[in-house]
């Protein structure tokens, strides 16, 4: 039987890397124990690796960054736990190639998730390192699911105190704008999906109406915000452009009525902190001046 500390320290980092996938040494360190030296996060993390919990793979081309992640047996301990049983963490590849080749798009997504949690701890408000969950799947029916790249949760003390949510897809420009955009469709397709139960007769007065399947996960339908990174001033000001046509195609549309849509530069992000007013509305094409992520509402 594996010994986990009982301070908690070696449980949140297994948590954590089962959870995020991938992140590196100082990602982790931010994450789990911003407030110690880093040569303690080094030193647990080597621990876990010990107990077969954790691996890592070393970057060449990035100072030789090693960067860590759970293996199958992490996995399998990690998924065990009441935090991490509503959005079990997938199975994972223990092969270094396959880590290898992922690193890029999943350290983009923790750094992402980094800005909002460092952002929080600023300002007061509440979101822990668990409150950033990658690759939630919602089902669409027919096979097919929408898979952000992140859920948020997030609570903001002011403002009464106002718990928000969003997915979060982060862009490294490895696809044409206009994929990009196709992703703003399968969110409309998802607030718009409502199961229908096999057997059930079809509706007429008297029957419940059925309801969106995603209310029962949600009071209210998160907000959707793009992380636009791997590019210049230019090519996010593209991908902005074809992120706003996509939304002729969806108007008129309760989607783009009720669900804040915004885009923004990682390094914006990152400079700035994601509270500040960095984000491009998507769902108001006219707008040009930028807001923050909480300051757009739900109606």
């Amino acid at each position: 039987m594996v010994k986990v500390d009982a301070g908690g320290g070696d449980w949140l980092a297994l948590a954590v890397l089962a959870q995020y996938r991938m992140a590196t040494t100082e990602q982790m360190h931010r994450v789990i124990a911003p407030g110690v030296r880093i040569e303690q996060t080094r030193r647990r993390l080597a621990k876990l690796r010990s107990e077969g919990l954790i691996d890592r793979i070393t970057l060449p081309q990035a100072g030789r960054t090693r960067v860590w992640f759970a293996t199958q047996y992490g996995v399998q301990v990690a998924s065990e736990w009441p935090e991490l049983r509503e959005w079990p963490p997938p199975k994972l590849s223990a092969d270094p190639t396959a880590a290898r080749l992922r690193a890029g798009h999943a350290l983009a997504v923790t750094e992402t998730g980094l800005a909002f949690l460092q952002d929080a701890r600023r300002r007061g408000d509440v979101c822990w390192p668990l409150d950033w969950i990658p690759e939630v799947y919602h089902a669409l029916g027919g096979g097919e699911a929408v898979i952000p790249d992140a859920l948020l949760y997030y609570r903001s003390c002011g403002d009464g105190g106002s718990m928000l949510r969003a997915f979060v897809e982060v862009d490294r420009a490895t696809m044409g704008p206009e994929r990009l955009a196709a992703k703003l469709g399968a969110f409309a397709r998802l607030h718009a999906y409502v199961p229908t139960p096999i057997g059930r007769p079809r509706p007429h007065f008297g029957l419940q109406p059925l309801e969106e399947d995603w209310r029962r996960r949600y009071a209210l339908f998160p907000r959707l915000l793009f992380v636009l990174d791997g590019t210049g001033p230019t090519g996010i000001a593209t991908r902005i452009q074809a992120l706003r046509a996509a939304t002729r195609a969806l108007a008129p549309s309760s989607f783009l009525r009720d669900v804040p849509v915004l885009a923004a530069p990682l390094t914006d992000l990152l400079r700035n902190g994601p509270s500040a007013p960095v984000w491009h509305p998507i769902h108001v094409p006219d707008q040009d001046h930028k807001v923050g992520w909480m300051q757009s509402r739900h109606p």
